[in-house]
């Protein structure tokens, strides 16, 4: 299965939190959901950073 966008993880990390604050879970459940949202956390990390190299390579700082 292919990983998910920035926005889809965004989305479903932001619905696990919501789970989360909102109680009524399960001790398993609860930490199904932390370790989801772990995982949810560091796909929108992973986006983020590879944005970011690919913006400091369109445009490399000047040489100072």
């Amino acid at each position: 299965m292919a990983e998910l966008s920035y926005e889809q993880a965004r989305a479903e990390l932001a619905s696990v939190v919501e789970r989360l604050e909102a109680g009524g879970c399960t001790l398993e459940e609860a930490l199904a959901l932390w370790e989801r949202g772990e995982a949810l956390a560091a796909i929108c990390q992973r986006r983020l950073d590879g944005a970011r190299a690919r913006l400091d390579a369109a445009h490399p700082a000047p040489p100072g």
